[in-house]
């Protein structure tokens, strides 16, 4: 059986999605499984067994009809028997069409749904710990009955050459072992997901007043005059744990580093996803906009853990819609202060560095 699997979003949406060809190679055994996606999330890919092939969207394919055509050719003489579309959208649509598969399966649209010959309706509410995201996607290969007995969770490979060659660089830039090591994703992927500065640099303050950990900052080159910005608040004591030179020059490398770490702490998005998959503690500050309880995967309250204005200040919501909230984000971040948020930061602290001594 050669399957298709299609999520075209970005890092934490391909990651999570990971769990739908694991779900398949279980399922299907002999199966060839290809996972396509976009070109800058293939990092977070690599090493990963359950999957054959990684089909890369390239950007060219969106500038350029005559490009995005070829491809589509190729999609079809590939000869799928099963094409899960997790995407959704116009070109994975086309993609799906194009394949001419005989099962093709996606989330129910009602202006879509003829493409398919399967369509599953999202849940709303998750009937475990692991979130309606990781819930709705087993959806798409097992029935209701199966999601519970076949739970699995996103997961992060990373070669031995790849783990000992991110512990030197660790090692070579002092960094000791017996010292906490807290990654800080301190900015989201855009402002809407980003908690004011001067809240970062408190809550920072604050990890290493009660940890004395050493902090690295999650940035790429692009974001580097933001989180100099964050850096440039916090405590002149704060400071001299954070090693802001220390980072990983691709996604790759920040990933080994990742891997090394005692916890991420910060905010939602990519980082926390990649964490997760490397079974690494987290504590995540959603944005006010984004619904918890579709990205808060496998919280406890011990080795993962969240904070969300929701929880705080439901009266701030009402019937509310996401977008509806989205528009508003600025206005609610400056409600979602510190004192909100270090108490339960505190108590998961506390967690990890029992973990920690462990």
């Amino acid at each position: 059986m050669k399957i298709l699997v299609i999520q075209q979003k970005m890092i934490g949406d391909v990651l999570t999605s990971t769990i739908i060809c694991e779900a398949l190679q279980k399922k299907y055994p002999n199966s060839s499984i290809d996972y396509l996606v976009n070109s800058s999330t293939i990092p977070v890919l690599l090493e990963n067994p359950f999957f054959t092939n990684i089909v890369e969207f390239k950007n060219e394919y969106r500038n350029s009809k005559k490009a995005f055509y070829a491809f589509l050719k190729k999609i079809k003489c590939s000869k799928y028997d099963l094409v899960i579309d997790a995407y959704g959208k116009l070109e994975s649509n086309l993609i799906v069409y194009f394949s001419k598969a005989p099962k093709r399966v996606s989330f129910y649209k009602w202006y879509t749904q003829f493409l398919y010959s399967k369509v599953i309706r999202r849940k709303a509410e998750p009937i475990t710990n692991a979130s309606t995201a990781i819930e709705n996607r087993l959806r798409l290969v097992y029935p209701e009955k199966d999601i519970i007995s076949n739970m699995v969770s996103p997961k992060i490979f990373l070669t031995e050459e790849e783990k000992n060659s991110s512990k030197t660089y660790l090692e070579a830039n002092r960094i000791e072992s017996s010292i906490p090591l807290i990654m800080i994703s301190v900015l989201g992927s855009g402002i809407t997901k980003t908690l004011p500065f001067e809240y970062m640099a408190e809550v920072i303050d604050n990890i290493v007043i009660t940890t004395e950990a050493t902090i690295l900052f999650n940035y790429i080159p692009n974001q580097e005059k933001d989180a100099r910005a964050i850096y440039n608040l916090t405590t002149k004591n704060t400071q001299k744990h954070i090693r802001f030179n220390v980072f990983g020059k691709s996604l790759r490398e920040f990933i080994g580093i990742l891997s090394h770490c005692n916890a991420l702490i910060g905010n939602e998005g990519g980082a926390v996803n990649i964490a997760k998959a490397l079974n690494i503690p987290t504590f995540t500050i959603f944005s006010p906009w984004i619904i918890k309880k579709d990205w808060n995967m496998f919280e406890d309250s011990v080795k993962h853990d969240s904070v969300h204005l929701i929880d705080f200040k439901p009266s701030l919501y009402g019937n509310k819609t996401p977008k509806q909230m989205k528009d508003k984000t600025l206005e609610l971040y400056q409600q979602f202060s510190t004192e909100l948020i270090i108490p339960k930061l505190n108590t998961y602290l506390n967690q990890v560095k029992k973990l920690h001594k462990t």
